[in-house]
This record gives structure tokens, sequence and C-alpha cells, in this order.
């Protein structure tokens, strides 16, 4: 077998296992990914909700970085959940360091789907200093409002103008999740790519079974990149797979609340 594409995620612990790392692992594995981590913050939270958020120093979120590469070889990264501005700023100063990774994804997470703030408001001026690092973001709507200091679309053109004033602020592509706009039967992602813009349309699932959906269509966009010849193939095939996986989700019957969606639906046998 040839070697597989090795995807590093940097971003938070999730106990249920819907969400973050596991959940960015275990969309790497399905997805033909080799896939390694680095813990910016442990949080104590179910399906139900977050109780309390226990940050990772910055120093040793640095160290964790530091030392991972130098050992071993990264084909992408996916950076998720950092917490506080000082951890943001370590990892810019991780990625202007070490240049030579070639496709970076940045999901600026900020609100967890049961509603829980995930990371500080001063904050995020430091993830907007991120930007211009970054392959693509793929903010859902409500952070794209917050990067941009204002509203929450409601419609596409909203959404078209928010990805172009992303585009202005430093990104150099952004995918928009559209699945919270309430949009009846589709779901709707906007992607702008540096030569245009493109609509992936989904059909809506009706499940509960939600939780973890941002952190997996952004780590399966990671892990799909290196095999993929385009970003616009790679967002449609991790479109795909989340769609899928959200269709499968209610089989699992995890937790009472928000449970996660299906990461293995291709691969185990129901």
């Amino acid at each position: 077998m040839s070697r597989p594409p090795v995807a590093l995620t940097i971003a938070g612990s999730d106990p249920s296992g819907g969400a973050g790392i596991q959940a960015d692992l275990k969309t790497f594995s399905a997805l033909g990914a080799y896939g390694t981590s680095v813990i910016t913050a442990l949080t104590a939270q179910n399906t139900v909700g977050v109780t309390r958020v226990h940050v990772v120093p910055t120093d040793f979120v640095t160290q964790q970085l530091e030392t991972l590469v130098a050992d071993v070889r990264l084909d992408v990264i996916k950076i998720g959940m950092l917490a506080n501005a000082e951890i943001v700023a370590a990892v810019r100063d991780f990625l202007l360091r070490h240049d030579h990774v070639d496709h970076i994804v940045l999901d600026p997470v900020m609100v967890a789907t049961s509603g829980d703030r995930l990371l500080d408001d001063d904050a995020i001026q430091a993830v907007r200093d991120l930007l211009p690092l970054a392959s693509i973001i793929t903010p859902n709507i409500a952070e794209a409002a917050a990067l941009l200091n204002t509203r929450p679309a409601s419609t596409l053109p909203e959404m078209r103008r928010h990805a172009v004033a992303l585009q202005e602020s430093g990104a150099r592509r952004v995918l928009i999740k559209g699945g919270h706009r309430d949009s009846g039967q589709e779901a709707v992602d906007l992607l702008l790519d540096v030569d245009g813009e493109e609509l992936l349309r989904g059909p809506r699932i009706d499940t509960v079974n939600t939780h973890g959906t941002g952190c997996t269509l952004s780590s399966a966009l990671a892990a799909l990149r290196p095999q993929r010849d385009s970003w616009l193939e790679a967002a449609m095939d991790a479109k795909s797979y989340l769609t899928a996986a959200l269709a499968a989700a209610n089989s699992l019957e995890i937790g009472q609340g928000h449970g996660p969606v299906h990461h293995f639906h291709q691969i185990w046998s129901h």
C-alpha cells in the first residue's frame, strides 16, 4: 500500500466522541487519512451541553506541535477549537515557522451545537489574523457573522456577501456551511474559491443527531484534499460523506441530546 496522507487536527477534546478531536480522528480514518492530534482544551461535555472547559497551557500546545513535526511529515492541517487568543497566536506562530504544509483547513469553532461558547471574545480578533495563513476557512453562518461583526446571513445572497467579505479580509477560500439556515428541503453550502463560486447542495436530513457536523465536514475536507485534484472536488465529496453520516446518525442512539453523526457509516455493517 502507498503511504496514506497524514492529517493533523489541532482542536479540543469531546468526551462524548461526536465533535472535536474525536470526530476529526474518526473522519480522517473513515476517509483514508492517518490522523494525528494536538489538544488545545479539555471539555466536560456530552450530547446535551458543555459544563466546563479546561484550556491547555499555551506553551504545552506549542510543545505538542513542535515535538510532532520534528518527527512526522504532515500533508494537511485542520484547525478547530483554539479556546483563547494566546493559543490562536501560538498556532499562528507555528504555521509561520512551518510553512511547508500544503493544505490548511481553518474551522473557526466558536459555539457548540448545544449553544455553549467555545471561544473567548478576545480571541475573535486573533482568529481574524489567522485567516490569511489558511488554504480555506469553513465557518458556519453564525461564525462567519462573528468574524465580520455583523448579523448572521438568512439568505443565499447574504451568505455570498459574507463569503466575499471574508475573502477581502484575507481568507484565500471560504466554505460557508449553511446547514443551520432554515432553507427548506436542502442544506446548501457556499464555496468561494479563488476562481469563482460553487453551491454545494444536499438533502436536509431530518434528525436531531447533528453533534459535530461542522467538525466532521471540515475534517472530511482536510482528509480528502490530498487525495483529490481540487478544493471543489474535495468539498463535494466531503459534503456527500457528511450527508450520509447524518442519514445514518439515528442508528447510533448515543446520548439524550444532539447525538453524533455516524462517522463510520461506510464501514460498519448494520
